[in-house]
């Protein structure tokens, strides 16, 4: 790209961020100043209730005739007025004497005939351009105005030294309003501008252009013409009053805006201009009339090297294309650019162009322009946005011999391309390609310049990368947003890949391999996706974690869960998932492994604090209180003398005596014991039988000792044949020590029996379980049954 174009392009990007950042301040001022609007609102003075802190005041577009000293002086911090479009005719400017702060002052489109002047030393902007002032309202102490930049003017004469009390002042702008200007016929003013970066001209809207005045500058850069209005008549009066404003070498940029002219006119000014020492013409609002005819253009050499022309009308409907195209495709210039025009065609230069940069956005082009061109060998930059091309395939091949073209938009079309063709032909030197905004699918990615470096793609119909396309080993910055993409590409076809934008799309579960794949990835925008938050999105949280905040555009704001339901809306920074419910395998084997230490925990607390033992002996007492409720007292109270016979063996007569009967008769339980109760002179066979028929409970302690004790088996035998045929639940088997199976003789099988179909009670070595043991003996017995003795038949 040349150094003149380049600049071009540096100097358009400076204004746009200036434009931003100016935007910015403006808003931040708005925001963070006091500011007070009344425009529009029919205000015939300035309200007196306005906030003594306001900084800046908007009462334009109403009906004020006049302005007070009272009206504003409380004001102190005032820094912006706009009294515009109102019907002021005087002003005494010593009414801002009490706003020292005051910056900006607009008092255009007014009637203003006269002013008073009073110095407002920080004064930036002063506008008293569009009023009814005969001459220039200038006076001497605009001279000490030191900050001015900016002053609009108006007059109906001027004079030559009219500005000699700011020629010392060094001003941004001068925006002179020359609509209502008249002189005597065949007279010729003069005006001396000395000092202005930009001289800002407007005459009226609606008449020929007849202003007969000399304006010499001395040291212009820019001049803006508004309003002109030509035939063929009155072309001579335009140029010659061009003669003296485009002289001085310091003037690089002539503007016209809203110019009504005739073809053959237009092409004499283009031809006045041409040898003139101006860099850069724009047109803006051009209006062509009457008819559009060859015309002869001598191209001299010339210091021109951008002409922009904006929004072309076009009031003539038949006329030779190739007239009005050659005068454009010929020209001897850098930059070329006709923007928002009924221009169908543009043609191919003749010999070799020295075009460099060409945009015509927003034409009615078709796929068929510059094809088989070979004249635009050193073009760099092409701009075909908003045209009507149609033909992927034959853009390319629109582009095969511009030798040198390295940016190429063709956003906002109709492009397409249906992938049939095997090779699409490009000029190999394209590094920036711009197909937003057509309706390209999948299949473009087998169509695109295999060097180029910058790809904007957003806003097609794009639903996938292919895996097979050629690789893109140069390019370094991919636009897809706005596509219907559902996945996040790798980088395996864009291997030197560093910004991906691919916002607005339909992914919903982003690779977690994607930034092992991009490596040179340095910015990535993939906010307002419908991303799903459920486990497979972890794996890419987990790798985003990994890389720096920088790297991810517009986070976390822009990424936010769309399903499921319960977490719409939620931040994918918020969104917290464990791996253990995102691995089925191992929330298995968790869980099995918990279950395991589980149940070897309760089986081992079981055996340590003998678990079983306690069921057991809880139950057995439970469905004792159960049966004593049941069982009808009258039924126990028959001619019972004691609450329970004990059979032991003599072996295990010191457990009894120390641990088993004081603990019963303790609890006022009677018992019978044979050394204690059996009557002498009866056999021990009778005795048995009287004490088990005369004691509520019969009580055997088992053990070894008991099963090699014969009699002790009588006393079962009995207990158990003469009681429980008759439904009864008076047996209570105490187990002092075990008793394997195999030590009990086979003719004792009642005892067999009995130890495998009842429940028995275990005496327990530890101490601690000695409590629930007599717990569940006690609840074998109900004390309130009535006891007798043989002698009188009473209460025990």
């Amino acid at each position: 790209m040349s150094k003149d174009v380049k600049s071009i392009v540096r100097s358009l990007h400076f204004v746009y961020i200036m434009t931003l950042v100016l935007g910015s301040l403006i808003q931040f001022s708005e925001e963070s100043e006091f500011v007070v609007d009344k425009s529009k609102t029919g205000l015939t003075h300035v309200p007196k209730d306005l906030p003594p802190q306001t900084k800046v005041l908007d009462v334009s577009q109403n009906y004020i005739s006049e302005l007070q000293l009272s009206d504003i002086s409380f004001l102190s911090r005032l820094t912006v007025l706009r009294l515009s479009q109102n019907r002021m005719q005087c002003l005494d400017i010593s009414v801002f004497k009490f706003n020292q702060d005051l910056e900006y002052l607009d008092l255009s489109h007014n009637r203003l005939q006269k002013i008073l002047c009073h110095p407002i030393p920080n004064l930036k902007h002063l506008d008293l351009s569009f009023n009814d002032f005969e001459a220039l309202p200038i006076c001497k102490e605009f001279g000490n105005l030191t900050q001015l930049n900016f002053l609009g003017l108006s007059a109906t004469k001027l004079q030559k030294l009219d500005l000699l009390p700011i020629a010392h002042l060094h001003l941004n702008c001068i925006l002179l309003d020359l609509e209502r200007y008249y002189v005597k016929e065949n007279e010729t003013e003069s005006l001396q501008i000395l000092n202005t970066k930009k001289l800002h001209l407007v005459f009226h809207p609606n008449s020929f252009f007849s202003v007969q005045v000399n304006i010499l500058v001395k040291r212009v850069g820019c001049l803006q013409l508004d309003n002109i209005k030509l035939n063929d008549d009155n072309c001579q009066v335009f140029t010659t009053f061009l003669s003296e404003l485009t002289q001085g070498p310091a003037l690089l940029n002539f503007t016209l805006n809203h110019v009504e002219t005739t073809w053959k006119c237009l092409a004499g000014v283009f031809q006045f201009l041409w040898p003139k020492p101006i860099e850069y013409l724009s047109i803006y609002n051009l209006t062509i009339v009457k008819s559009i005819d060859k015309e002869d253009f001598t191209y001299y050499k010339t210091t021109l090297k951008g002409l922009k022309i904006e929004h072309v009308t076009n009031r003539v409907f038949i006329f030779s294309q190739t007239a009005l195209y050659t005068v454009f495709s010929e020209m001897n210039i850098r930059a070329l650019t006709i923007a928002d025009t009924p221009f169908i065609h543009m043609l191919c230069p003749q010999v070799p162009s020295t075009f460099k940069f060409l945009n015509f956005t927003q034409n009615v082009f078709t796929d068929s322009v510059f094809q088989n061109c070979k004249t635009l060998a050193r073009l760099e930059t092409l701009i075909l946005q908003k045209n009507k091309l149609k033909d992927l395939f034959k853009i390319g091949l629109m582009t095969k011999d511009m030798l040198s073209l390295e940016i190429l938009d063709v956003s906002s079309n109709s492009l397409d391309y249906d992938g049939q063709r095997e090779h699409c032909i490009w000029a190999g030197s394209i590094v920036v390609l711009n197909l937003s905004s057509n309706i390209l699918t999948d299949s473009v990615f087998r169509c695109l310049p295999p060097k180029v470096k910058v790809l904007d793609l957003h806003n097609n119909g794009i639903r996938s990368i292919p895996k097979d396309v050629a690789r893109l080993e140069a390019l370094q910055e991919l636009n897809v947003a706005s596509n219907s993409l559902a996945r996040l590409p790798g980088c395996g076809t864009f291997s030197g890949l560093a910004i991906l934008i691919i916002d607005y799309n339909s992914i919903s579960n982003p690779s977690a391999d994607f930034f092992q794949s991009c490596q040179k990835i340095r910015s990535l925008k993939a906010g307002n996706n419908p991303f799903q938050c459920t486990c497979e999105l972890r794996d890419f949280m987990q790798s985003l974690g990994q890389v720096s905040s920088e790297v991810v555009e517009a986070w976390p704001d822009s990424y936010k869960c769309e399903y499921p339901e319960s977490y719409k809306g939620t931040l994918l920074k918020d969104f917290h998932v464990s791996q253990l419910s995102c691995n089925t395998a191992l929330l298995i084997v968790t869980i099995g492994v918990t279950g395991l230490v589980l149940a070897l925990t309760v089986t081992g607390l079981c055996i340590y604090f003998d678990l079983p033992w306690y069921l057991r002996m809880l139950c057995q007492w439970t469905q004792t209180r159960r049966r004593a409720r049941n069982v009808p007292l009258e039924e126990l109270q028959r001619t019972l003398q004691f609450h329970a016979f004990i059979s032991y063996s003599e072996h295990d007569s010191a457990w009894v005596k120390s641990e088993l009967v004081p603990c019963l008769e303790k609890e006022d339980i009677r018992i019978c014991l044979h050394e204690r109760n059996f009557v002498p002179g009866k056999s021990i066979m009778e005795n048995i039988i009287n004490c088990i028929e005369k004691s509520y409970k019969s009580i055997f302690v088992l053990s070894p000792n008991f099963v090699q004790s014969e009699w002790c088996h009588y006393e079962l035998y009995f207990a158990h044949h003469n009681l429980f045929h008759e439904g009864s639940d008076n047996l209570i088997l105490i187990l002092l020590d075990p008793i394997p199976q195999n030590s009990i003789p086979g003719k004792y099988h009642k005892l067999k029996a009995l130890m495998a179909q009842r429940t028995y009670l275990e005496w327990p070595k530890e101490k601690s379980k000695h409590g629930l043991f007599w717990a569940n003996i006690r609840a074998a017995f109900n004390i309130k049954i009535r006891l007798v003795t043989e002698e009188d038949d009473v209460e025990t």
